[in-house]
């Protein structure tokens, strides 16, 4: 946590060199990466980890709902071309270099003690850590609700920056390889909110990696258009609807944010309106 000794700083670079072993030991000798400065050991382990997680679970998503499943989860005529996805694959792999700026510059702050992070959970306590988890998650879905919301009522930020994300507008043109397909200033608006909670809230060190990555699982989630109906979780069925209205659902895990402050739609309400 902020103002701690070098001492216990030191855990988390020996937790950033552990993550980076990982990563990039099966790529590079050791003795290679290891003389790089740190920033960069971090930027290159994140970018190779966050590109193959996107390639994986975006492939093996498709493959399973547009092809295992056809049929079953999507209708034909709303499966998205190759030529979509791969337009999808290429904005996002644009974007990819400079997503992995912001995790990288937060494990910098980390370690250099600027945040309240902490390194062990047995620190703090289960219940203390399932506080300030929750915690954490209420504050980030506070800040991406309202800079999805302000991308699209700022109408300079909304031209510039998030139409390139939503040029799918359709059921047919989404898919889970639209989840990172973002100008890059724009995915990493929505992300701070992840990194501005470590300054908030004690937050374990681990956790706080683990859900950065999971965004881009989660997020292909939400752009696969199958409504999975799990109340309170905003999930693909609502996400479509915003991107064919433009004005409602902007929350990211629940729907409490749209909830509150007035802009939910459920999906559930608009097929019984098509009926």
């Amino acid at each position: 946590m902020a103002g701690c000794g070098a001492e216990y700083l030191h855990q988390f670079v020996e937790e950033t060199d552990w993550y980076n072993g990982i990563v990039l030991d099966g790529l590079l000798p050791g003795v290679a990466w290891r003389r790089l400065p740190r920033p960069l050991q971090s930027w290159l382990r994140n970018y190779i980890g966050a590109t193959t997680l996107y390639f994986v679970s975006g492939f093996l998503w498709c493959f399973y709902i547009y092809y295992l499943k056809r049929n079953v989860y999507v209708p034909k005529d709303a499966i998205p071309s190759n030529k979509a996805m791969i337009l999808q694959i290429i904005v996002a792999m644009k974007a990819m270099p400079w997503y992995c700026v912001l995790p990288t510059l937060s494990e910098c702050m980390v370690e250099n003690g600027w945040t309240r992070c902490f390194s062990s959970i047995r620190e703090v306590g289960w219940p203390a850590y399932t506080v300030y988890l929750i915690s954490y998650l209420v504050i980030v879905e506070f800040g991406i609700y309202w800079a999805h919301r302000e991308l699209h009522d700022i109408k300079p930020l909304y031209k510039y920056l998030h139409a390139t994300h939503h040029v799918y507008n359709k059921q047919n043109t989404l898919s889970p390889f639209a989840g990172l397909a973002f100008h890059p200033l724009d995915g990493i608006l929505q992300a701070v909110p992840h990194v501005i909670a470590l300054f908030l809230i004690p937050t374990h060190f681990m956790t706080h990696m683990l859900l950065l990555f999971c965004e881009a699982v989660w997020t292909a989630n939400i752009h696969d258009c199958i409504h999975g109906k799990i109340w309170p979780v905003m999930g693909a069925g609502y996400h479509t609807i915003h991107h064919t209205t433009y004005r409602h659902n902007y929350g990211h895990y629940t729907v409490w944010m749209d909830w509150m402050f007035g802009t939910l739609r459920d999906p559930e309400e608009e097929l019984k309106k098509a009926e």
